[in-house]
């Protein structure tokens, strides 16, 4: 898929699932349905139907191990179901909360601009973009730096120390 320019024009359906075990405290609270859903706007590239899930760690783990054979729970997980036929992407994507906060600490970030740039990172991957190439890494990871740019985030990746090149889809 050529990636278009993010213009947060598109229809969005965004269900919004947070399955955590125990509350996170304050500072790393998840942030509102709202506030994800105006995020997700900016990254979509045409009308898209999906649920987002915030999930604990053993949910991470299971997810990773049944759908990607790994052993631990990841970051972000998405689920992408194709076209409904009237041309509107479904997909699912997981948020493994305890791993988006460890990273966020761990590379000196708000835990609200990491889970923003994981967001749009699942998102793209839902409708097509993918980094397995060079050339693909470029393109997705351009497009992710200029949509956080539109909501206010620094570049994740000039942040970005020797943890986790990109994150996992």
């Amino acid at each position: 898929m050529d990636p278009a320019p993010a213009t947060g024009r598109h229809a969005l359906h965004l269900s919004v699932q947070v399955a955590l075990d125990q509350p996170p405290p304050p500072a790393q609270a998840v942030p509102s349905r709202q506030r994800l859903r105006a995020w997700a706007t900016h990254a979509l590239l045409g009308p898209v139907d999906a649920t987002l899930r915030v999930v604990d760690a053993e949910e991470g783990l299971q997810l990773n191990q049944d759908f990607r054979g790994r052993a631990y729970a990841t970051n972000v997980l998405t689920f992408p179901y194709g076209d409904d036929g009237q041309g509107v992407l479904q997909g699912d994507i997981a948020l493994c909360w305890p791993v988006v906060c460890r990273e966020a600490a761990e590379q000196a970030k708000p835990v609200a601009a990491h889970c923003a740039h994981l967001l749009v990172h699942g998102l793209l991957h839902l409708q097509g973009l993918d980094h397995l190439e060079d050339d693909e890494a470029e393109a997705m990871e351009a497009l992710e730096v200029q949509i956080l740019a539109e909501l206010g985030f620094p570049d994740p990746y000039q942040l970005r120390q020797t943890h986790e090149p990109i994150p996992h889809g």
